[in-house]
């Protein structure tokens, strides 16, 4: 083992913690720095506990794969400053989770809150909604072509199109997916002035900054709580329904796991989604001979949706911290030392993907790590896949033109990130 820890520069690590990093070139050019050099260092930034940078594809699986020797929620699960951690144990009275979900649970928590909904999202149950969801995106597609030839893909048709399908599953009437999404982007993009519950926040203090996310989730909270009275009181054969009436060892599901439930299944069952769909729409405005190959064969399309999954990976990170010495990649991890594992970084590796940083269509294989890996693999993987894949079955064949009619912008924030803006000039058949 190597006696002397590798120690990241402190202004490539600046850049993994400046939220406006993630939305340019900065931050893929740190994660190349970091493959190239330090492809597992140890960061030290003022206001942050220490943190070793896994950027490697290799790294992040064997991390990955060893969930009782990285835990996910013995620290933040997400990275956090000092401050903020300080903040949310006195919020909870000492629990450093806001919400408490599936992706900072570990065993034996993890599988059986996992198992309740698992079921819901396995191909042979949600190819049951194929016919609804068809509609669905043949909705946002006519929503498209009303536009006239250009529109913002990201706001007319990537937010609302995967909003809808999990709205619906939840069993959330339309009429409040104004609401859940407004509140989803004050969660994911709190540091994004454009999509801050009070705007910019950048001139504020930490805790002035915090208040508007205790907001939201309150919110989110608030809702849900109604929904959970009322599924109890009224059970249907939607997954709010599910969530509500499940039982843990014998016992009803606690309010805060039940609220953290809906609160995960409604953010990140689409907005990651929509970003990726957005994320391919953009590639291929980019590289219209990309957009040749995929019209000209339709059969490339689950290919383009890997691609385009890898090609922008919404979640950027989430945090793992050791439950005993061990060794990765040559370096000593010790015990309870935290680490970042920056799947946008495994998703542009060298060694795993040729010329990475072209946008390939037809890229076989592609072993991305956009969706984890493990026991942590994201739920919903195989609903996503289906959603972008109707959504271009739908689309492609109508598109005869397409470009970008405007610089694209990608929110500024360091957990999940995606496109926010697209304009976008198109043609479509009749």
């Amino acid at each position: 083992m190597t006696a002397v820890v590798p120690r990241v520069p402190d202004d490539v690590a600046k850049v993994l913690i400046d939220p406006r990093a993630y939305a340019d070139e900065r931050l893929h050019n740190a994660y190349s720095w970091l493959r190239a050099n330090c492809p597992l260092g140890k960061a030290e930034i003022e206001g942050f506990d220490p943190f070793w940078v896994v950027t490697k594809h290799a790294d992040i699986l064997e991390v990955s794969r060893q969930n009782d020797l990285f835990h996910s929620g013995d620290k933040m699960t997400t990275l956090g400053t000092q401050e903020g951690e300080r903040f949310v144990r006195q919020m909870t009275g000492g629990s450093i989770h806001l919400i408490r979900s599936l992706v900072s649970m570990d065993a034996p928590d993890h599988p059986k809150y996992r198992t309740l909904t698992q079921a819901w999202f396995m191909p042979n149950n949600i190819k049951k909604l194929e016919g609804r969801i068809r509609e669905l995106a043949e909705d946002a597609v006519d929503k498209m072509a009303s536009r006239g030839g250009v529109c913002d893909f990201v706001q007319d048709v990537a937010l609302h199109y995967p909003l809808r399908v999990i709205m619906e599953i939840l069993g959330v009437p339309d009429s409040d997916m104004p609401r859940m999404l407004k509140l989803t982007q004050e969660l994911f993009g709190a540091s994004d002035p454009d999509t801050a519950r009070d705007g910019d926040t950048s001139g504020m203090s930490g805790q002035d900054q915090r208040a508007p996310v205790l907001e939201t989730i309150a919110d989110f909270y608030a809702y849900f709580g109604k929904l959970t009275a009322d599924r109890r009181a009224n059970p249907s054969d939607d997954l709010a329904s599910v969530i509500a009436n499940s039982t843990i060892d014998g016992a009803p599901i606690s309010e805060l796991e039940a609220l953290s439930y809906y609160v995960i299944v409604a953010t990140a069952g689409h907005d990651t989604t929509s970003s990726s769909t957005a994320g391919a729409i953009w590639a291929l405005a980019e590289n219209p001979d990309q957009f040749r190959l995929v019209k000209e064969d339709p059969s490339l399309i689950p290919s383009l949706i890997e691609e385009a999954i890898r090609w922008t990976t919404p979640v950027k990170h989430f945090m793992r911290s050791a439950t005993a010495d061990t060794e990765l990649a040559g370096q000593t991890i010790r015990k309870d030392d935290w680490l970042m594992l920056c799947y946008a970084s495994g998703n542009r590796d060298e060694e795993v993907f040729e010329d990475p940083f072209i946008f390939r269509a037809d890229r076989k294989p592609n072993k991305h790590l956009a969706f984890g890996y493990g026991s942590h693999v994201c739920l919903g993987q195989h609903l996503a896949r289906m959603e972008m894949r109707i959504l271009f079955e739908t689309l492609l064949p109508r598109l005869k033109t397409l470009s970008l009619a405007g610089d694209p912008k990608l929110t500024q924030a360091i957990f999940v990130n995606g496109p926010k803006t697209l304009p976008i000039r198109f043609d479509l058949a009749a």
